[in-house]
C-alpha cells in the first residue's frame, strides 16, 4: 500500500469513527430532549449496541496495521500529532474489553433513564444500587490502566491529557484559600435589588432572546439548534450539526439566558474547528478544561459584564416591557451578578461555583479511593454543603442527586475540568484583550467579532492539532496560571460590593 492509500485508508476509517460517534451523540440527544418516557430501556439497549460496534470498529487489528504503517510515513507536523492522537486513543481502547464497553454503555443508559425519574421523587434509594455498579464500572475502568497508581490520575489525564490529580489539587487548593474570604466578605455587604427577576416572563420569548445574543456572539443555527433539557449541554451530532440545549424558568429570565450563552460558547468551539481537521481525530475541542473555559468566557466575562448589559439591556426591556419597566440597566448589571451561598452548582454565581465544584470532586476522589460508600455519599454530600458552603440540602433532590453526571456515565474525571476552565477563561480573555484593545467598547456596542475571531484564530481552529498546555501556551504565552482569573473575581467583586 503506497504512502497515499494508507493515508486515505486512515481517513476513511476516522470517518467512519466519527459517524459511529454522531449517530450515538444522535441518541444521546435525543433521549435527553424528546424520548418518549416510557422508552428509555429500550433506547439503552440501543445504545450499549452501537457503543459495542463502534469499540470494535476503534479496535479493528486492521486499523491497528494501518496506524503501524502510517508510523513509517513522512508526516508533517499535524498529520503526526493526527497519527500520535489516534495511535493514544487506539492504545486506550484496546485495553478495554468489548463486554465492558457495551455492559457500560447499557448501565449508563439504565441509570439515565431511572435518575429522570428518582430525582423529581427524591427517591435516592432508587439510585443508590444503580451509582454502586457505576462506581464499580468506574474503578474497573481505571484499573484497565494500571500505569496510573491513583484512579483520578487517570480520569484527569483522560478528559485534559498529561495533567495530573496532584496538579488539579494544587490549583483548587490555591482557589479555596483566595475565594472563601472574599465569599465571606461580599455575603456581609448589602444585597443588589432581585425582586423584578421573580416576575413571569413568558418561555417563548426567554428562549428568542437567547437564540438572538448567541446568533450575535457567532453561533450558526445553520450548523445547529437549541431545544429544551433537563440538564443542559452542547453536542455535536456530525461535523457541521453542533447542537445545544437550554432549560427555562417561567420566574426568572436569566435561567435560560445563561444556560444559552454556556451552551453557545461550547458550540462556538466546536463551530469553530479548523475544516480539514472535522472527521479526524483532531476535530474537536482539546480538554475538558479549555473547553468549558469558552462556555465560562462567553457566559461569565461576556454575559455578565456590565458592557454587556450596556448593549443588551434595551433589546431585553423590548422583550418583557412590563416585567422590566421599573427596572434600570445597573440593576440588572447587579441582579445577574449576586454572590449568594446556593445548593445548586448550576445557578452558582461565579464566586461560589468553584466551591460546589471542588465539593464534587474530593467526594470523587473518596469514591474511588475506597474511603467512601456510595450507601454514605448522601449524608457525606450534606457534611460537605455545610463544611464549603454553609448550607444543608433539605431534599436529595438539592443534594446528591442534583448533577446528572454521576448518574450517565462514569466517577471521576469530569467535575474538575468546570473549574479550569474558568481560571483558563480568565487566562484567554486577557490575552484576547492585550491584542484588541477596547473589547469592552465592542461589547457594549453588540458587537463580538473581534473576541470570537481571536479565539477561533488562537483557541477553536486548531482542535487538538497542540496539547493543551501547548495550545496555552500558544494563545497566552504562559502555562496555566490562577492569576489572571483571581484578579477579575477581585476587581468585579470589590467594585460591585465596594469593599
Amino acid at each position: 500500500m503506497t504512502q497515499h492509500e494508507t493515508w486515505v485508508a486512515l481517513r476513511a476509517h476516522w470517518q467512519e469513527l466519527a459517524d459511529l460517534g454522531g449517530i450515538g451523540a444522535l441518541l444521546g440527544w435525543d433521549q435527553s430532549t424528546y424520548l418518549p418516557g416510557a422508552a428509555g430501556s429500550g433506547r439503552a439497549r440501543q445504545r450499549a449496541l452501537l457503543a459495542g460496534v463502534r469499540h470494535a470498529r476503534a479496535t479493528d487489528a486492521g486499523y491497528g496495521r494501518l496506524l503501524d504503517q502510517a508510523g513509517a510515513l513522512d508526516l508533517g507536523p499535524t498529520e503526526a500529532r493526527m497519527l500520535g492522537v489516534a495511535r493514544r486513543e487506539f492504545e486506550r481502547a484496546t485495553r478495554l474489553p468489548g463486554e465492558f464497553v457495551r455492559a457500560s454503555a447499557q448501565h449508563a443508559g439504565e441509570s439515565y433513564a431511572a435518575w429522570v425519574e428518582a430525582r423529581p421523587a427524591n427517591d435516592w434509594a432508587r439510585m443508590v444500587p444503580l451509582l454502586e455498579r457505576t462506581l464499580d464500572l468506574s474503578v474497573q475502568r481505571a484499573g484497565f490502566f494500571p500505569e496510573f497508581a491513583d484512579p483520578m490520575d487517570f480520569f484527569v489525564d483522560a478528559s485534559d491529557e498529561g495533567m495530573t490529580a496532584a496538579q488539579v489539587d494544587a490549583v483548587f487548593a490555591e482557589l479555596r484559600a483566595a475565594l472563601v474570604p472574599l465569599v465571606d466578605a461580599v455575603a456581609a455587604a448589602p444585597a443588589p435589588r432581585m425582586d423584578f427577576l421573580a416576575r413571569e416572563y413568558p418561555i417563548p420569548t426567554q428562549l428568542r432572546l437567547g437564540e438572538e445574543v448567541g446568533a450575535l456572539y457567532g453561533y450558526d443555527f445553520a450548523r445547529g439548534r437549541q431545544d429544551l433539557t433537563a440538564h443542559p449541554f452542547m453536542t455535536r451530532l456530525g461535523a457541521r450539526d453542533v447542537r445545544i440545549t437550554t432549560r427555562a424558568q417561567l420566574a426568572d429570565p436569566t435561567d435560560a439566558l445563561y444556560s444559552t450563552l454556556h451552551e453557545v460558547g461550547h458550540a462556538l468551539y466546536e463551530q469553530g474547528v479548523a475544516e480539514d481537521l472535522l472527521d479526524t481525530p483532531l476535530g474537536g475541542g482539546v480538554s475538558a478544561g479549555v473547553h468549558e473555559s469558552q462556555s465560562r468566557l462567553w457566559e461569565n466575562l461576556v454575559g455578565r459584564s456590565r458592557a454587556f448589559w450596556a448593549g443588551q439591556f434595551g433589546r431585553f426591556r423590548e422583550a418583557f416591557p412590563e416585567q422590566l419597566s421599573d427596572v434600570t440597566e445597573e440593576e440588572m448589571f447587579r441582579a445577574v451578578n449576586v454572590v449568594r451561598r446556593s445548593l445548586i452548582r448550576t445557578d452558582a454565581d461565579e464566586l461560589t461555583y468553584n466551591l460546589h465544584v471542588i465539593t464534587r470532586y474530593e467526594l470523587e476522589r473518596q469514591l474511588l479511593g475506597g474511603s467512601l460508600a456510595i450507601s454514605d455519599l448522601a449524608d457525606a454530600w450534606h457534611a460537605a454543603y455545610e463544611a464549603n458552603l454553609g448550607l444543608r440540602a433539605p431534599s436529595h433532590v438539592d443534594g446528591v442527586l442534583q448533577d446528572v453526571h454521576w448518574f450517565s456515565g462514569g466517577i471521576g474525571g469530569v467535575f474538575q475540568g468546570y473549574t479550569l476552565g474558568n481560571v483558563l477563561s480568565a487566562q484567554f480573555y486577557a490575552a484576547a484583550q492585550a491584542a484588541n484593545p477596547d473589547l469592552d467598547g465592542d461589547i457594549a456596542r453588540g458587537e463580538f467579532g473581534r473576541l470570537h475571531g481571536w479565539l477561533r484564530e488562537h483557541v477553536y481552529a486548531p482542535g487538538r492539532t497542540f496539547t493543551p498546555t501547548e495550545l496555552v501556551e500558544r494563545a497566552t504565552g504562559q502555562g496555566m496560571t490562577a492569576a489572571p482569573y483571581l484578579a477579575y473575581l477581585r476587581g468585579k467583586y470589590t467594585d460591585l460590593y465596594s469593599l
